[in-house]
């Protein structure tokens, strides 16, 4: 697992410094200005955005320069946190303790293990075949019966989208592409950029023309407006992008589209669970993005999407 750190990987991350700083300097002009309570609310939670960002791409950036196995660490770790968020928004009992301490300490980091010594096939089967089986079994043992079903379906629904989901995020370190060797950090970082610009740009097109709310049961800042937006404005970046990724420009666009579709639809599904907890954030771990979860939820549904159309496509 390998990475190459050559001149394109360069251009990339000077291109986010350069993003990071052009939006610190308009968050910064912002404040400057004068305007009504709701403006300066929107612009203090702008800034604490971008100062959370600065954050967060400075770890990535370690993570990718250490290689694939500091990949697989910093993921699986974010995949640990995101886990805790959804099962504490979840009611436990105490025949659940047992099970759960399986799910985060040998099941979870297990997963990213086999990511990391580019175990293929058990990556795809750990989690929907032998943790779906075993998760009901241990907790049948503790003979614990109230609300049985619900209680083991969220545990597992939680694994598949904060473990399984997410683990396909650096699995795209262990794809054999002809012809691009040692370069599918490169790969890693297009997932996470197109879908992170998505949500952001999202956000800006609909503050700025937002007029008509697509679910407002379910989240009511998402409008129609913002998603048109904010996905063609990332999938047009993502196929800027295309000379650092195996695709043509044309297949670099239909796999920028995926995953900002796969990625609003993530938002979309987590904004739903927590209406149903009464919550408007899974955490407050990231300042203005709530918790990790809250920032990931596209990651997760965009990854094992992206990287099973590129195995698919692009690996013999």
């Amino acid at each position: 697992m390998k990475l190459v750190i050559d001149q394109e990987i360069i251009w990339l991350v000077g291109g986010v410094a350069g993003l990071l700083v052009l939006a610190s300097l308009i968050g910064w002009g912002l404040s400057r200005r004068g305007g009504g309570e709701e403006f300066r609310a929107t612009v203090t939670n702008l800034n604490a955005r971008i100062r959370a960002w600065w954050i967060m791409v400075a770890i990535f950036g370690l993570a990718m320069a250490s290689g694939g196995v500091g990949s697989v660490v910093l993921f699986g770790l974010t995949s640990f946190l995101a886990l805790r968020e959804f099962i504490t928004l979840t009611p436990t009992r105490s025949g659940d303790h047992r099970t759960l301490f399986w799910v985060f300490f040998v099941i979870t980091p297990l997963q990213f293990y086999l990511v990391a010594i580019e175990w293929y096939a058990m990556v795809t089967l750990l989690i929907p075949v032998y943790a779906f089986l075993f998760i009901p079994i241990r907790t049948a043992v503790a003979g614990d019966c109230e609300r049985f079903l619900e209680r083991t379906a969220k545990i597992q629904w939680a694994l598949m989208v904060c473990v399984f989901c997410l683990s396909h995020a650096p699995a795209l370190l262990i794809l054999e592409i002809p012809g691009y060797e040692g370069q599918n950090g490169k790969l890693l970082f297009y997932l996470v950029f197109v879908s992170q610009m998505s949500d952001v740009l999202q956000y800006v097109w609909g503050k700025t023309l937002g007029r008509h709310r697509m679910v407002p049961s379910v989240s009511p800042n998402k409008t129609w407006e913002g998603l048109v937006g904010g996905a063609l404005s990332a999938t047009l970046l993502g196929t800027g992008l295309w000379w650092a990724t195996p695709f043509t420009p044309w297949q670099s666009f239909g796999m920028s589209l995926v995953i900002t579709l796969m990625g609003f639809a993530g938002g979309l599904t987590m904004s739903a669970i927590k209406r149903d907890r009464g919550v408007k954030d899974y955490g407050v771990l990231i300042g203005g993005h709530g918790g990790v979860l809250d920032r990931i939820d596209s990651i997760c549904f965009a990854a094992p999407v992206f990287f099973h159309l590129t195995r698919y496509y692009f690996v013999p």
